[in-house]
């Protein structure tokens, strides 16, 4: 049970950060966004709705797909993230208490906080092991039925959202293209290390049951 509450506690709480992070960025959105970002922020300026209610849309069709391929990667954790992180950032957004674009240098540090953020609370979430994102769960049931590197599944995946984006409008700068650099070493550091401390507890709880028996 320990650990059980543990891993949900990990879910929800980086779900929050991961989507905390989120919300920031889009606040500079004038230097670039992620290109999952990019393509839900040109869909709510092109058609309108929320941004997280697209991030919603988006996040239960790569759902279907990937239930279609392969309905391994689709757990409870998966919805879940799908319709809590739509929701945060539009609580986010309403509660408008971040910082604003000022146009300035500024601006780039807040943007490279952004990111660290959302690098953190995706190693976060995804430490506690109870389902892969939507996109996440997407693109590795893709390359398993293709047979296909997940590297190379994820380039072309982010390009085609990205090339999307970009057609609709969507906020495309320098960032878009450092966006993965900056994001990806930091939720390896934050998974890896969060993930040794899971096993870590499931390890003691597994010897203090052996000694009761």
């Amino acid at each position: 049970m320990k650990l059980l509450l543990l891993r949900w506690a990990l879910f929800f709480f980086g779900l929050c950060v991961f989507s905390l992070g989120i919300t920031l960025t889009i606040k500079f959105q004038h230097l670039g966004l992620h290109p999952w970002d990019v393509l839900t922020v040109g869909l709510y300026d092109k058609v309108g709705l929320s941004i997280g209610t697209w991030s919603i849309i988006i996040g239960i069709v790569l759902i279907i797909v990937s239930w279609i391929l392969d309905k391994s990667y689709i757990k409870i954790g998966t919805f879940l993230n799908a319709f809590i992180v739509g929701l945060f950032v539009d609580l986010f957004l309403w509660l408008d208490f971040l910082p604003s674009a000022t146009q300035t240098w500024t601006d780039y540090i807040f943007i490279l906080l952004g990111i660290v953020i959302m690098g953190i609370g995706g190693g976060i979430y995804n430490a506690g092991g109870v389902g892969s994102g939507p996109r996440d769960g997407f693109m590795l049931s893709i390359s398993d039925k293709l047979s296909v590197p997940i590297s190379s599944v994820r380039i072309i995946t982010e390009t085609s959202v990205l090339l999307l984006g970009i057609l609709i409008g969507g906020p495309v700068f320098i960032f878009t293209f450092v966006f993965t650099f900056i994001q990806s070493p930091i939720f390896q550091f934050v998974y890896t290390r969060l993930v040794q401390y899971v096993l870590h507890i499931q390890q003691r709880q597994e010897k203090k049951r052996a000694k009761q028996v």
